[in-house]
């Protein structure tokens, strides 16, 4: 991740950071565990304001799973959601805020939420708020299936 205030900046806006390695006051590299679920967002400008931005929320895997690939993650994660723009980006800003304002850490939500997020914001739809109730379900659909 880098950050130069105000020019380029890169950050993790949730997710359980396994690992992390400071490689300057403006750069380091985070690692996480094989399913750890993480939102990575990148920002850039210039003289004249923004002029790109992307929030992509994705899920780590493991050595030999495929994967797709991703600006600045290597070798690649399952992207979840990915969303350009940074009117949409703000909206997907504010959905992982909704999730958190539940008591519930935006990495341990159903990743299918994060799928149904991105594409109704992608489509310019409202999106389903994350409740309680969705997330008992996605924890008991967990257990059962392992």
């Amino acid at each position: 991740m880098t950050w130069i205030e105000g020019r380029h900046e890169q950050w993790i806006r949730f997710g359980r950071i396994a690992a992390e390695r400071i490689l300057s006051r403006a750069k380091r590299v985070a690692a996480f565990r094989p399913g750890g679920v993480f939102a990575y967002v990148r920002w850039t400008s210039n003289d004249f304001g923004t002029i790109h931005s992307n929030i992509a929320i994705a899920a780590a895997v493991a050595p030999g799973e495929p994967y797709s690939t991703l600006p600045f993650i290597r070798p690649g994660a399952e992207i979840l959601a990915r969303i350009d723009g940074w009117p949409k980006v703000q909206q997907a800003l504010e959905a992982i805020d909704a999730v958190e304002a539940t008591g519930i850490d935006a990495c341990d939500a159903a990743p299918d939420h994060w799928r149904h997020v991105g594409s109704r914001i992608s489509a310019g739809l409202p999106f389903r708020p994350y409740s309680r109730d969705r997330h008992t379900a996605w924890l008991r659909r967990r257990a059962v299936e392992s």
